[in-house]
């Protein structure tokens, strides 16, 4: 294993030495892992915050800022966050008008924010919703869910919901767009190589030099099947094709994120983007916006996945609001 790393056990909380250094915009509570904007949630703003375990960067802490979140909790690499991080989190960035939680659904995940919930509104009286993502169609169940897991959704929500909170709608309004836009969006992701958890030091899974994985988790789970590695136009293929086949995209603009998995680089990422949109525009799907690069990554896995948003004039809107975070900027 070769990697920019001191202790294999400290990569966590060195990485958020290093993002406090960079970005003094943010302020870091590296006791409790948690990163949030410089300058607290306004009062009478719904607060969003998301989180997860570390090693997906820029996904969640890069998306802290003006107009996605106000706080985002680190677990260790591809670790759920404790309860107790979450509350603290959720109770320091309620600003009086509740808090949003958006979670991927992985069940550690689910189930720690669930409780940080429960015990914010009963101690703190926050009052909390929870949008929970689950847009992958690669598979019904994996290694760590029940039910879909949520992945590349998860960056189109923070920014359209974070816009949402930004002009003021209410905890009500802002929960229920969430859920639409979960409810309207789809990915899969691929895999050309297993990627290595720094505390393992070994890659998490073994794939031969010929073949590649089609359906793979953020956290190397497994996906639908392994086949040959294939070109850059079939590969799109296998993954454009079943998010068609499980929703209707027609009739609607959508959003697409070409989105890298941390170790594959723009230039392939860019091919890929343009024979995602061949397919697309052959199928009949107006591409309004787009988005290529590395946005929800899984360490150095080479690969990458495919998410598509059926949006409307709302969600573009939204999508065009301006944002300032260290993961995604426009409009400022």
């Amino acid at each position: 294993m070769k990697k920019l790393i001191n202790d294999p056990e400290n990569v966590l909380a060195d990485s958020l030495v290093g993002v406090a250094a960079a970005h003094p915009e943010l302020r870091i509570d590296h006791v409790n892992r948690i990163i949030y904007r410089g300058t607290p949630t306004k009062a009478g703003k719904v607060a969003v915050i998301s989180g997860g375990g570390a090693g997906h960067e820029p996904l969640h802490g890069g998306f802290v800022g003006f107009g996605m979140l106000d706080a985002a909790i680190a677990g260790e690499v591809f670790t759920s966050p404790t309860p107790d991080q979450v509350q603290e989190a959720t109770k320091v960035a309620d600003s009086g008008a509740g808090v949003l939680h958006i979670v991927k659904n992985y069940t550690g995940d689910v189930m720690n924010f669930e409780m940080a919930a429960e015990l914010a509104d009963a101690e703190s009286g926050v009052t909390v919703e929870t949008v929970v993502v689950n847009d992958d169609v690669a598979v019904e169940d994996s290694t760590w869910t029940a039910g879909r897991r949520g992945v590349g959704i998860t960056v189109l929500l923070e920014k359209i919901v974070g816009a949402a909170a930004e002009e003021g709608r209410d905890l009500a309004a802002v929960g229920e767009l969430a859920r639409k836009v979960n409810a309207s969006g789809r990915s899969m992701g691929m895999a050309l190589t297993s990627c290595t958890v720094p505390a393992a030091g070994k890659p998490t899974f073994d794939i031969p030099d010929d073949m590649m994985e089609m359906g793979v988790g953020i956290h190397g789970e497994p996906g639908r099947h392994r086949v040959p590695v294939a070109p850059a136009s079939e590969i799109a293929r296998q993954l454009v094709e079943p998010i068609l086949h499980d929703f209707d995209f027609t009739g609607s603009p959508a959003i697409v994120m070409l989105n890298g998995m941390g170790g594959s680089p723009l230039i392939e990422l860019y091919l890929m983007y343009g024979e995602v949109a061949k397919i697309l525009e052959k199928a009949g799907i107006t591409v309004a916006r787009s988005l290529v690069g590395n946005y929800i990554t899984s360490l150095d896995m080479a690969g990458c996945s495919v998410t598509l948003l059926k949006a409307d004039d709302d969600l573009l809107k939204l999508w065009d609001a301006p944002v300032n975070t260290a993961g995604l900027r426009w409009g400022v």
